[in-house]
């Protein structure tokens, strides 16, 4: 069985994470080794590295400084874990990868789309998601779910307008790499979603 790469992406309370856990659990009853991470994260070096990033209390970080961070967790990431994990046919899926940083950073943030798109191509070593799962849903409806799970980390506390610069990239990044990238509709039930989930996987995995 080719490994596989999957990466899910969207703003903060677009349900990502629950998505996450049944598609694993499907990929694993068809057969797949599963390889789990998130970014920024995944190794004892990321995860010091998220730290400093998701805190609070950085509220004075630059955004080029954002930048460089995002891609130092992410360079050890692949370094240790995906490129590993493929290179031993596992399929790997990752909560977050490098078009959360186009989307933040750039589409968001400011930061020159091409200078970020050179910083993720240089992070990433070659390792192309097989296909990215956008999840988009309303700004309004996201933000209320993230506040039920509590105190708001830094990117989160940059408030809506901020979400909404996000999630417009996202939709302009699957509008630019169909062949990679699939836009789901995040709205409905999770039954519904995730049906929408293996809709999207059709021609890379069977999951019916």
């Amino acid at each position: 069985m080719s490994p596989l790469f999957i990466t899910l992406e969207g703003i903060d309370g677009s349900g990502k994470s629950t998505q996450a856990d049944l598609l694993a659990f499907a990929l694993e009853q068809a057969g797949h080794t599963i390889v789990r991470l998130r970014e920024p994260g995944g190794t004892d070096i990321s995860e010091q590295i998220r730290h400093i990033l998701l805190d609070p209390q950085n509220a004075a970080m630059g955004i080029t400084c954002e930048l460089l961070l995002y891609e130092a967790a992410r360079a050890q990431l692949v370094h240790e874990c995906i490129k590993p994990a493929l290179a031993a046919g596992k399929t790997v899926l990752c909560d977050r990868f490098y078009d959360s940083t186009t989307a933040y950073q750039a589409y968001a943030g400011g930061l020159d789309r091409a200078a970020v798109e050179q910083a993720n191509k240089l992070a990433i070593h070659g390792c192309v998601p097989s296909r990215t799962l956008v999840f988009d849903l309303p700004v309004e409806v996201a933000a209320s779910r993230a506040e039920a799970r509590g105190a708001k980390d830094r990117m989160e506390a940059k408030g809506l307008a901020f979400q909404a610069r996000v999630a417009a990239g996202f939709r302009s990044i699957a509008a630019h790499e169909p062949d990679r990238v699939r836009l789901i509709d995040a709205d409905g039930s999770v039954e519904d979603v995730f049906a929408r989930v293996c809709n999207a996987l059709k021609g890379l995995v069977d999951l019916s």
